[in-house]
């Protein structure tokens, strides 16, 4: 015994084996990989154990038979001229159950099928996949045995590098399993491979070699080929991981809420559960409602705000008569305060306070003005919405880093953000369809409302120097607009329809490329 620790042979001859026993137990561990993946997580392990544990007093005691072993390479008996014997009885009825389960597990997996059933259930799999690891280790190990028996002579060699090898393939299953359960298309690609092995064992069972060598330079190659693709999706996933993570989940549910069309531009999200031809689930106006949701948050008030151009105020420097007749033309809840102009600003009243001194006082009591909230142009608006909450304030007014009053925001601002305009009695909308594709938009309408509209993109401003279609038409025209100055953005032509002073008053949207079949149906 001692000379096998001090001859060099022995060592040599014993190292080459367990690099032979690895090699010839790559496919048994991508078998085992494939089998342990359809328990729950739990079993995963156990079953990994039991079924190696078993496999190597299974070795062993082939091993330990070598005299029986051998005979297994003598013919039993002849069908035609093909003398068959033991090992190739194993070898064949082994190849087709490897292809059984092959054929099995990769038309689940193309089919959908999931393996997951009720917890009694799941224990009654865990000895059936125990079984089938076992079964599959005595087809995969009667070559490795027999090459063992077939290049060391000495026993406690062979049974060294078997156990090395096994404790190997111990240490390699759960990593391998892993990555394979984090893979899917590996998965497929691994029961291909069982495939080719399951047909490989079939011919050498029916005495037709297949060199080892092709079959091991095809899985190779499909390898190779296989890293490269994962490569690829981890240097996508890293790309797409430096943009934040709300802006990734907004648009991923904006695609899936915009249904399979908008998901064809995008081989990420091939995995969306959409089928050919469904048509979306949710209506234009649902989408609308959930794309104003989650841009708010990216949003300042100075997208949100009614321009100080817009603002209804009380100048309490006019008469009550005045006063009565500008409450009455442009009725509100609450307005601004303020004296020959917003700069001289007083203070918030309400409007049935006002009303109220008015018709007893003929003028607005100082006790009636309340202080005033206001807000910084850049606050974000979901944050603007918390502080108005919280001061239980139904109107802020907005200011810019120099002081000045810019606009005022109300509930109904954060509102229409997000679901659109809502126009008061005898107030007509920002955006008016006008059938056939055509739109007639207000200057002063929202960029993100008509993004919604149109459900196209690229309108708005990432920047926010302009808030309003006539500052987009501004900017892209690069000059004051005039009447009849147009450009066209992703199938629509923006024209100036009205210019008032220098600004644009209205605009006309026209579609100019026509809708597809699945637009035509909603």
């Amino acid at each position: 015994m001692i000379e096998l620790f001090t001859d060099p042979g022995v060592w040599v001859g014993l190292l080459t084996l367990v690099v032979l026993e690895i090699v010839l137990g790559i496919d048994n561990l991508v078998f085992i990989a494939i089998l342990a993946a359809r328990l729950p997580p739990r079993q995963r392990d156990l079953a990994r154990i039991i079924g190696l544990s078993l496999a190597l007093f299974m070795r062993l005691a082939l091993l330990a038979a070598i005299s029986w072993l051998v005979t297994l390479t003598e013919p039993l008996f002849t069908v035609g001229p093909l003398d068959v014997s033991g090992r190739d009885l194993i070898l064949f009825l082994g190849g087709l159950f490897l292809l059984y389960k092959a054929t099995t597990e990769l038309h689940a997996r193309l089919e959908g099928v999931t393996h997951h059933g009720p917890a009694a259930k799941a224990q009654a799999s865990l000895w059936v996949v125990v079984t089938q690891i076992v079964v599959l280790d005595a087809v995969f190990s009667l070559d490795s045995v027999i090459t063992a028996v077939g290049m060391v002579n000495d026993l406690p060699v062979m049974m060294a590098a078997v156990v090395i090898a096994i404790g190997v393939m111990l240490f390699a299953s759960k990593p391998l399993t892993a990555f394979v359960n984090a893979h899917p298309t590996v998965v497929v690609l691994c029961l291909s491979f069982l495939l080719m092995i399951g047909l490989s064992l079939v011919a050498d069972g029916l005495g037709f070699h297949l060199p080892k060598g092709y079959l091991y330079a095809a899985i190779g190659f499909s390898i190779m080929i296989e890293f490269f693709n994962q490569w690829a999706r981890r240097n996508y996933l890293k790309q797409q991981s430096r943009r934040p993570l709300r802006d990734r989940t907004a648009d991923m549910i904006l695609r899936l809420l915009a249904g399979p069309s908008a998901l064809e531009a995008e081989p990420a999200m091939a995995g969306a559960p959409f089928m050919p031809g469904e048509r979306p689930a949710f209506a234009p106006e649902e989408r609308q409602m959930v794309r104003g949701v989650l841009a708010l948050a990216e949003r300042s008030l100075r997208s949100v705000m009614t321009p100080r151009s817009d603002i209804a105020w009380i100048d309490i420097g006019k008469d009550a008569a005045q006063i009565r007749e500008q409450l009455h033309a442009r009725p509100h809840s609450r307005y601004p305060v303020a004296r020959g102009g917003l700069d001289q600003l007083l203070g918030v009243v309400r409007a049935k306070d006002a009303i109220y001194d008015l018709v007893h006082e003929d003028l607005i009591r100082d006790e009636s003005i309340k202080e005033p909230m206001i807000l910084p142009e850049t606050m974000p608006a979901l944050r603007a919405v918390h502080r108005l909450r919280e001061a239980k304030a139904q109107l802020a007014l907005v200011s810019n880093e120099h002081g000045a009053i810019e606009g005022i925001v109300t509930p109904l601002d954060i509102l229409e953000a997000i679901a659109g305009d809502f126009p008061e009695e005898g107030e007509k909308p920002t955006i008016r369809p006008q059938g056939d594709g055509v739109w007639l938009v207000d200057g002063g309408a929202d960029p993100h409302h008509l993004e919604h509209v149109l459900e196209t993109s690229g309108l708005v401003s990432d920047d926010e120097r302009y808030t309003t279609v006539s500052g987009l038409m501004t900017t892209r025209l690069r000059r004051v607009p005039a009447v009849g100055d147009a450009f066209e953005h992703q199938g629509y032509e923006f024209r100036v329809t009205d210019v008032r002073g220098q600004r644009v008053h209205q605009v006309s949207v026209t579609r100019i490329e026509p809708l597809s079949e699945e637009e035509q149906e909603h």
